[in-house]
């Protein structure tokens, strides 16, 4: 059993933004709004764009930042605050170089080298015990072209495998809250991407 309360996804804010690599928590974000027949609004406290779902009985929130990538966690730090929800019951997706596209893996806790989940991690107290729905964006080969990439457009076919295991993700997601972690990664960790 799963006590997410709160599933965040990170990007960067702008129109310019919207369609790259980098913004792939975001898309996770915008199509379980989307299953859940749900929109996102503006919310000046919580520095994102906010919604409320319920999955499997159980209420829970959307947050998509609308801060810089590098400052993600003064929008989850401001929510979970406010909600009291302790940090074990986060889950932030986010776009992963060390993953293909149209692979997405869950991960409990660890290190990362994305901004976004540092800034999370720094703004909260250091505690790096929340769910992460890692979202594979693949590697450019150097890390003199990550920028670049994060920042770029995936071709049509990337987007279209990213957007398969975003969609798989979704449906992983009343797993993950009703059958816990395991039996989620499970499921999503068997997908493969329909190429």
């Amino acid at each position: 059993m799963s006590d997410i309360r709160l599933i965040v996804g990170l990007g960067n804010p702008g129109p310019e933004y919207t369609h790259t690599r980098h913004n792939a928590g975001t898309w996770f974000i915008d199509e379980l709004a989307r299953s859940y027949n749900t929109s996102l609004s503006s919310e000046s406290k919580f520095f994102g764009l906010t919604g409320r779902i319920s999955i499997a009985g159980k209420d829970i929130r959307l947050l998509v930042p609308t801060t810089f990538m590098n400052k993600s966690g003064q929008a989850v730090a401001a929510m979970a605050n406010f909600y009291r929800i302790p940090i074990e019951s986060i889950l932030v997706a986010f776009d992963e170089l060390d993953l293909d596209p149209g692979i997405a893996k869950y991960k409990v806790g660890g290190s990362s080298s994305q901004n976004g989940v540092r800034d999370i991690v720094s703004r909260m107290g250091n505690n790096k015990d929340f769910l992460r729905l890692r979202i594979g964006i693949g590697h450019p080969g150097h890390k003199s072209r990550v920028t670049g990439h994060v920042l770029g457009k995936p071709s049509t076919n990337d987007k279209q495998i990213i957007d398969d295991a975003i969609d798989e993700a979704v449906r992983c997601t009343p797993i993950l809250l009703q059958e816990g972690i395991k039996a989620a990664q499970n499921r999503l960790h068997a997908h493969k991407p329909s190429l």
